[in-house]
């Protein structure tokens, strides 16, 4: 049995991964890209490193235009922080009655990439190439 063909994705899911990496490139690199090269002001430690985390990240999917199967793991990531965003930031502050303008745009914000993200990641490699194995440990 030949074991590359059955990992091999069609050619829409692999534009559509694409797309998305793309779409998160050009959503992070000038905003954060233009902060760091050209600050107004000198930047706070945790605003820094955030600011800094996606200028990183903006490259990373970047390479994942060129390389998205290599590059998945940065899908799951977005999806998994934009998750986690939503359970703990906005649900408490919702539940507080703290819901500002702010809060509000980046919750639909994250609605939209978990929404993307669920639809395009290929589910199946992943299973196959991340999960499958992972409590597999070999002796040796």
């Amino acid at each position: 049995m030949d074991l590359t063909r059955q990992y091999k994705l069609p050619n829409w899911r692999l534009h559509l991964m694409r797309g998305l990496f793309f779409l998160n490139f050009i959503s992070l690199a000038f905003d954060n890209w233009s902060t760091i090269l050209f600050p107004e002001e000198q930047m706070g430690v945790l605003s820094g490193v955030a600011i800094s985390f996606w200028a990183g990240f903006s490259l990373l999917n970047l390479i994942g235009l060129r390389f998205p199967l290599k590059m998945l793991p940065i899908l799951m990531l977005q999806l998994l922080y934009k998750s986690a965003w939503i359970i703990g930031v906005y649900w408490p502050a919702k539940g507080a009655g703290a819901i500002d303008a702010d809060i509000q745009e980046f919750f639909w914000i994250c609605v939209a990439g978990i929404v993307l993200n669920l639809v395009i990641i290929p589910w199946g490699y992943v299973y196959r190439e991340f999960i499958k194995d992972f409590f597999r440990f070999n002796a040796s």
